[in-house]
Protein backbone atom coordinates (compact mmCIF):
# COMPACT_ATOMS: atom_id res chain seq x y z
CA UNK A 1 0.00 0.00 0.00
CA UNK A 2 1.22 3.51 -0.86
CA UNK A 3 0.84 6.67 1.21
CA UNK A 4 -1.79 7.93 -1.27
CA UNK A 5 -3.83 4.79 -0.53
CA UNK A 6 -3.65 5.54 3.20
CA UNK A 7 -4.86 9.07 2.47
CA UNK A 8 -7.81 7.65 0.50
CA UNK A 9 -8.68 5.35 3.41
CA UNK A 10 -8.68 8.26 5.86
CA UNK A 11 -10.80 10.37 3.51
CA UNK A 12 -13.22 7.53 2.74
CA UNK A 13 -14.96 7.52 6.13
CA UNK A 14 -17.52 10.05 7.35
CA UNK A 15 -16.22 9.50 10.89
CA UNK A 16 -13.32 11.54 12.22
CA UNK A 17 -10.15 9.74 11.19
CA UNK A 18 -6.42 10.24 11.00
CA UNK A 19 -3.29 8.20 10.37
CA UNK A 20 -0.01 8.24 12.26
CA UNK A 21 3.39 6.99 11.19
CA UNK A 22 5.70 4.70 13.15
CA UNK A 23 6.93 7.57 15.30
CA UNK A 24 3.42 8.61 16.33
CA UNK A 25 3.22 11.72 14.13
CA UNK A 26 0.03 12.51 12.23
CA UNK A 27 0.39 12.10 8.48
CA UNK A 28 -3.29 12.27 7.41
CA UNK A 29 -6.24 14.11 8.98
CA UNK A 30 -9.71 14.11 7.42
CA UNK A 31 -12.43 16.76 7.33
CA UNK A 32 -14.51 15.07 10.03
CA UNK A 33 -11.47 15.23 12.34
CA UNK A 34 -11.11 18.91 11.46
CA UNK A 35 -14.71 19.47 12.52
CA UNK A 36 -14.50 17.42 15.74
CA UNK A 37 -11.24 18.90 17.00
CA UNK A 38 -11.61 22.27 15.25
CA UNK A 39 -8.08 21.85 13.92
CA UNK A 40 -7.18 21.94 10.25
CA UNK A 41 -5.15 19.23 8.58
CA UNK A 42 -2.35 21.75 8.03
CA UNK A 43 -2.11 22.31 11.78
CA UNK A 44 -2.53 18.65 12.74
CA UNK A 45 -0.08 16.99 10.35
CA UNK A 46 3.40 16.32 11.77
CA UNK A 47 2.18 16.69 15.37
CA UNK A 48 2.07 13.78 17.85
CA UNK A 49 -1.50 12.50 17.99
CA UNK A 50 -1.45 12.56 21.78
CA UNK A 51 -0.83 16.29 21.71
CA UNK A 52 -4.17 16.81 19.97
CA UNK A 53 -6.26 14.04 21.56
CA UNK A 54 -4.92 14.35 25.13
CA UNK A 55 -6.69 11.05 25.74
CA UNK A 56 -7.66 9.68 29.15
CA UNK A 57 -9.67 6.67 30.26
CA UNK A 58 -11.09 5.60 33.64
CA UNK A 59 -7.56 5.04 34.94
CA UNK A 60 -6.07 8.35 33.83
CA UNK A 61 -3.94 9.68 30.95
CA UNK A 62 -3.45 7.27 28.04
CA UNK A 63 -1.75 9.19 25.24
CA UNK A 64 2.04 9.03 25.36
CA UNK A 65 4.97 8.29 23.00
CA UNK A 66 4.79 4.68 24.21
CA UNK A 67 1.01 4.20 24.19
CA UNK A 68 -0.57 0.83 23.41
CA UNK A 69 -1.07 1.78 19.76
CA UNK A 70 2.60 2.65 19.38
CA UNK A 71 3.54 -0.64 20.97
CA UNK A 72 1.23 -2.45 18.56
CA UNK A 73 2.79 -0.66 15.59
CA UNK A 74 6.27 -1.76 16.63
CA UNK A 75 5.11 -5.34 17.17
CA UNK A 76 2.96 -5.30 14.02
CA UNK A 77 -0.05 -6.70 15.82
CA UNK A 78 -3.75 -5.75 15.64
CA UNK A 79 -5.42 -3.47 18.19
CA UNK A 80 -8.88 -3.99 19.66
CA UNK A 81 -11.24 -1.01 19.61
CA UNK A 82 -11.20 0.97 22.85
CA UNK A 83 -12.94 3.84 24.61
CA UNK A 84 -11.08 7.10 25.13
CA UNK A 85 -12.07 10.50 26.42
CA UNK A 86 -10.54 13.06 24.06
CA UNK A 87 -10.05 16.80 24.37
CA UNK A 88 -12.23 19.02 22.20
CA UNK A 89 -12.86 22.74 22.42
CA UNK A 90 -16.10 22.30 24.38
CA UNK A 91 -14.47 20.04 26.97
CA UNK A 92 -13.97 16.27 26.97
CA UNK A 93 -15.81 13.72 24.86
CA UNK A 94 -15.97 9.94 25.23
CA UNK A 95 -15.30 8.18 21.93
CA UNK A 96 -14.78 4.65 20.71
CA UNK A 97 -11.63 4.30 18.63
CA UNK A 98 -10.85 1.64 16.05
CA UNK A 99 -7.26 1.26 14.88
CA UNK A 100 -6.16 -0.33 11.61
CA UNK A 101 -2.49 -1.21 11.18
CA UNK A 102 -1.59 -0.40 7.57
CA UNK A 103 1.65 -1.45 5.90
CA UNK A 104 3.27 0.80 3.30
CA UNK A 105 5.67 -0.63 0.77
CA UNK A 106 9.24 0.31 1.63
CA UNK A 107 8.44 1.59 5.12
CA UNK A 108 10.19 0.03 8.13
CA UNK A 109 7.17 0.55 10.39
CA UNK A 110 3.46 0.42 9.50
CA UNK A 111 0.99 3.27 9.83
CA UNK A 112 -1.95 3.27 12.22
CA UNK A 113 -5.30 4.51 10.95
CA UNK A 114 -7.54 5.77 13.78
CA UNK A 115 -11.33 6.02 13.32
CA UNK A 116 -13.09 8.00 16.06
CA UNK A 117 -16.79 7.60 16.86
CA UNK A 118 -18.37 9.77 19.60
CA UNK A 119 -20.22 7.72 22.24
CA UNK A 120 -20.34 10.12 25.19
CA UNK A 121 -23.87 9.28 26.38
CA UNK A 122 -23.33 5.53 26.13
CA UNK A 123 -20.02 5.69 27.99
CA UNK A 124 -21.49 7.80 30.76
CA UNK A 125 -24.33 5.28 31.10
CA UNK A 126 -21.77 2.48 31.32
CA UNK A 127 -19.95 4.29 34.11
CA UNK A 128 -23.27 4.97 35.80
CA UNK A 129 -24.15 1.28 35.70
CA UNK A 130 -20.76 0.40 37.14
CA UNK A 131 -21.33 2.81 40.03
CA UNK A 132 -24.78 1.35 40.62
CA UNK A 133 -23.53 -2.25 40.71
CA UNK A 134 -20.66 -1.20 42.96
CA UNK A 135 -23.06 0.42 45.44
CA UNK A 136 -25.67 -2.29 45.42
CA UNK A 137 -23.54 -5.45 45.44
CA UNK A 138 -20.51 -4.70 47.58
CA UNK A 139 -18.21 -6.11 44.88
CA UNK A 140 -14.73 -4.67 44.49
CA UNK A 141 -14.14 -2.02 41.79
CA UNK A 142 -11.95 -4.52 39.92
CA UNK A 143 -14.76 -7.10 39.85
CA UNK A 144 -17.28 -4.52 38.66
CA UNK A 145 -15.00 -3.28 35.87
CA UNK A 146 -14.52 -6.85 34.64
CA UNK A 147 -18.23 -7.56 34.99
CA UNK A 148 -19.73 -4.84 32.83
CA UNK A 149 -19.06 -4.31 29.15
CA UNK A 150 -21.02 -2.10 26.78
CA UNK A 151 -21.43 -3.01 23.13
CA UNK A 152 -21.51 -0.31 20.49
CA UNK A 153 -25.11 -0.07 19.30
CA UNK A 154 -26.28 3.56 19.06
CA UNK A 155 -28.00 4.72 22.23
CA UNK A 156 -30.65 6.44 20.12
CA UNK A 157 -31.94 3.01 19.15
CA UNK A 158 -32.68 2.10 22.77
CA UNK A 159 -36.45 1.93 23.28
CA UNK A 160 -36.72 3.05 26.90
CA UNK A 161 -40.09 3.53 28.58
CA UNK A 162 -40.92 6.75 30.43
CA UNK A 163 -40.47 4.96 33.76
CA UNK A 164 -37.09 3.56 32.69
CA UNK A 165 -35.96 7.03 31.65
CA UNK A 166 -37.16 8.38 34.99
CA UNK A 167 -35.15 5.74 36.87
CA UNK A 168 -32.06 6.43 34.76
CA UNK A 169 -32.28 10.14 35.55
CA UNK A 170 -32.48 9.40 39.28
CA UNK A 171 -29.55 7.01 39.04
CA UNK A 172 -27.57 9.72 37.27
CA UNK A 173 -28.19 11.96 40.29
CA UNK A 174 -26.70 9.32 42.58
CA UNK A 175 -30.01 8.20 44.09
CA UNK A 176 -29.90 4.62 45.43
CA UNK A 177 -32.38 1.98 44.30
CA UNK A 178 -33.99 1.97 47.77
CA UNK A 179 -34.51 5.75 47.62
CA UNK A 180 -35.85 5.50 44.07
CA UNK A 181 -38.36 2.87 45.24
CA UNK A 182 -39.56 5.15 48.04
CA UNK A 183 -39.75 8.20 45.78
CA UNK A 184 -41.70 6.40 43.04
CA UNK A 185 -43.85 4.39 45.48
CA UNK A 186 -42.72 1.06 44.07
CA UNK A 187 -40.74 -1.83 45.55
CA UNK A 188 -36.97 -2.03 45.42
CA UNK A 189 -37.38 -5.29 43.49
CA UNK A 190 -39.37 -3.42 40.83
CA UNK A 191 -36.61 -0.82 40.56
CA UNK A 192 -34.01 -3.55 40.11
CA UNK A 193 -36.22 -5.23 37.50
CA UNK A 194 -36.40 -1.95 35.58
CA UNK A 195 -32.59 -1.71 35.69
CA UNK A 196 -32.33 -5.25 34.35
CA UNK A 197 -34.65 -4.27 31.48
CA UNK A 198 -32.66 -1.10 30.79
CA UNK A 199 -29.32 -2.92 30.47
CA UNK A 200 -30.15 -5.03 27.39
CA UNK A 201 -31.90 -2.07 25.74
CA UNK A 202 -28.65 -0.17 26.05
CA UNK A 203 -26.88 -3.37 25.03
CA UNK A 204 -24.99 -3.42 28.32
CA UNK A 205 -24.14 -6.98 29.30
CA UNK A 206 -23.10 -8.43 32.63
CA UNK A 207 -20.23 -10.90 32.82
CA UNK A 208 -19.95 -12.68 36.13
CA UNK A 209 -16.73 -14.65 35.37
Amino acid sequence: MQIRDIKELVESTADAAFAIDGSGLIVQWNRAAEAMFETTAARAIAKPCGQLLQGVDESGPVCSPNCLVQQAIRKRRPVRNFDLQVKIRQGRLWCNISVLIVHEAGSSLPYALHIIRPMDVRKRLELLMRDLVLKETGLSPEQVIKMISVTRAPAREADLTNREIEILRLLAQGVTSASIAARLHISRTTVNNHVQHILPKLEARLYWG
